[in-house]
């Protein structure tokens, strides 16, 4: 665990915005999703790059060998066959940690029937977690809102900079805090 500003990176996977021809919603949703729910330092950064399973892969290992401490994925991790979010992220992933994906869904389905087409997961490598999110940002809050209380302390196991929530909006869960 370090004290220094979280680095945190937000990478929306879009064939279309990658292009410029679709107005990236998911990253710029997720990122105020962090400012407003997150009160430690941090530094974010936000990429955009095209739909597919080599190209996830390799910016994902870009950004974990950079130093992020945080990586949130938006967009890919439906059906389609160009959908291949979750499969690059297995490709560069030391742990997954299931749990994330289900608890994501479950929440979502209560908005949506079509959340079991959902493939959100998490893993860590390195000292890195990465967590694959929608790519709309009423779903990524939803996700965020589902999950985010186990971050902090995930991030505390892993080496990661240390995040802190404003607890009236997500209550970050830490042995002893309750």
């Amino acid at each position: 665990m370090t004290d220094r500003p979280a680095r945190i990176a937000i990478v929306t996977v879009s064939d279309r915005a990658s292009r410029g021809e679709y107005e990236d919603k998911g990253g710029p949703g997720a990122e105020a999703w962090l400012r407003d729910v997150v009160t430690s330092p941090m530094e974010i950064t936000r990429a955009i790059i095209p739909d597919g399973r080599e190209g996830v892969g390799m910016k994902l290992r870009e950004l974990v060998d950079g130093g992020a401490d945080l990586i949130l994925v938006t967009g890919g991790t439906g059906p389609a066959s160009r959908d291949q979010t979750p499969e690059g992220v297995m490709d560069v992933a030391d742990k997954e940690l299931p749990g994330f994906g289900e608890e994501m869904r479950r929440a979502s389905l209560a908005e949506v029937p079509t959340a079991i087409l959902s493939r959100q997961t998490a893993v860590i490598r390195d000292a890195t977690l990465i967590i694959t999110l929608p790519g709309k940002p009423g779903a990524i809050a939803t996700c965020l809102n589902a999950v985010f209380a186990a971050v902090p302390y995930c991030l505390d196991l892993i080496g990661a900079a240390r995040v802190e929530t404003d607890a009236g909006k997500v209550k970050a869960f830490r042995p002893g805090n309750g």
